[in-house]
């Protein structure tokens, strides 16, 4: 079997990525704690959707025009432990929601690892003390 055809990106579909990233962010959009950061920072949320797609669409081993610089857009936003925190939960929900069972902790694994790469970036310590505002 050609092992491109196993990617998560194939087993997920185009759809069904469409679908769970459509969900998640109108999640996002809705939370009291992230939702203003995010609403603050994107004016264009169907041409938003498109990139984040096409940024996952990379990510598990799709085809993908994706090359934007996703760390640097994060560093000016002053994010913190619980931002992250509320985003891997949503997108938790998200998956188990909207995804079959291994796919959905796939997705769920690869999101803590960029969670993770991403609190280095922005210079959080993951054992920080989190204080919700």
């Amino acid at each position: 079997m050609d092992s491109n055809l196993t990617a998560l990106y194939y087993r997920i579909g185009r759809e069904n990525l469409a679908t769970l990233l459509r969900h998640f962010y109108a999640d996002i959009r809705q939370h009291k704690l992230v939702g203003p950061i995010f609403n603050a920072q994107i004016e264009d949320w169907r041409e938003h959707l498109e990139t984040i797609q096409s940024f996952w669409t990379r990510m598990t081993g799709g085809p993908s025009q994706y090359s934007g610089q996703m760390p640097g857009k994060h560093l000016p936003l002053g994010l913190k432990l619980n931002h992250f925190q509320v985003w891997l939960q949503l997108w938790e929900f998200n998956c188990r929601n909207y995804l079959a069972s291994a796919e959905a902790q796939e997705m769920i694994q690869l999101a803590h690892h960029i969670g993770h790469r991403l609190k280095r970036i922005v210079g959080l310590n993951e054992y920080q003390f989190s204080i919700l505002p």
